[in-house]
């Protein structure tokens, strides 16, 4: 048999497959979520998410200096409150915990790039992210203390603010609170498109900001819609947005794809708790190879087309990538 077209002759080794390799990616693309809580001396394992912890700030350097020993320099933090009330008003304190947070990390790992999650529900006495009016959601009202929650970071260190709420209009209202105070070099990444999903379970033990009724299908996106995130990514371009995120990552590349295609930014995927924790679930059974599982999702991201990874196994994986077992 005579065949001019044998695609295995670049699959014969390991140094010609990565040299022909279509996706890569490397250590720089990688952002690890981290859980800050109120209180002193505390690094306490979060249940659902084995290997993931809430720290006090006290304890926040030492997370933060292995972090950076993995070769990962950008965390995105996420603030648990001691108090929380009606309004969220510890999201917007400026003695609030992830403001403090920023301190403490700016002040002791400058090299450091401090992301951080703009949202309500971890500072709502009832769990939405938003300001209610009756059982609904008020947007319009919600837009400010957004924009105060994201000036707050800003004026503590935060090198980049994330909304994460999906309200209408809340890129602009940011944008322009951060430029009327001077920060216009301040970029926004916007949860453009983030749906409503169950793979959020975890992160809500996690972070204790479950609903305390109802749901968030009002304003988080409806799973079985394309189109719409799609016009989401694209209102929030207009917006001012400078990198847009597609949230969850696993179930949803699809979506990376086409927003990828779209839009004229950087992308960012996030592979939220629940894949986290399926996949410890499986690993601590032997059901599957953590090690490999985790470098294939994170393959599959990049190929899909995103160019940012927020991941819960950042750590690792920087390590596999320095072994050389992916990027």
């Amino acid at each position: 048999m005579e065949l001019v077209k044998r695609p295995r002759r670049i699959r014969g080794k390991e140094t010609l497959r990565r040299m022909v390799r279509e996706t890569r990616m490397d250590k720089s693309s990688l952002i690890y979520p981290m859980f800050v809580v109120e209180g002193t001396g505390i690094k306490e394992e979060i249940p659902s998410m084995p290997g993931q912890y809430r720290c006090s700030v006290d304890c926040l350097s030492r997370e933060l200096e292995t972090v950076l020993q993995a070769g990962v320099d950008k965390v995105m933090l996420f603030g648990i409150p001691d108090h929380k009330d009606e309004a969220g008003s510890g999201a917007y304190d400026e003695n609030g915990i992830v403001q403090k947070a920023l301190r403490e990390a700016k002040k002791n790992f400058p090299e450091l790039y401090l992301i951080t999650d703009v949202c309500m529900c971890e500072y709502t006495s009832h769990g939405h992210c938003g300001v209610l009016r009756g059982d609904y959601v008020d947007n319009d009202p919600t837009l400010e203390l957004l924009a105060r929650t994201a000036l707050s970071h800003v004026q503590a260190g935060a090198d980049m603010v994330a909304p994460s709420d999906m309200m209408d209009g809340r890129v602009a209202a940011i944008r322009q609170k951060l430029d009327e105070r001077g920060f216009v070099e301040v970029p926004i990444m916007s949860y453009a498109v983030k749906y409503a999903s169950s793979f959020y379970g975890p992160f809500r033990d996690a972070a204790e900001s479950a609903p305390a009724f109802g749901d968030r299908k009002s304003y988080q996106m409806d799973y079985h819609n394309r189109k719409e995130g799609l016009k989401e990514a694209l209102l929030d371009v207009e917006e001012g947005a400078d990198i847009i995120m597609v949230k969850p990552a696993m179930s949803y590349l699809d979506i990376v794809r086409e927003v990828a295609d779209t839009v004229n930014l950087p992308v960012a995927a996030y592979s939220v708790s629940g894949e986290y924790a399926m996949v410890k679930a499986a690993a601590s059974k032997g059901w599957i190879e953590e090690d490999k599982i985790v470098c294939e999702m994170a393959a599959s991201v990049y190929r899909a087309g995103a160019g940012i990874y927020l991941t819960y196994f950042a750590k690792e994986l920087a390590g596999y990538m320095d072994e050389g077992r992916i990027g």
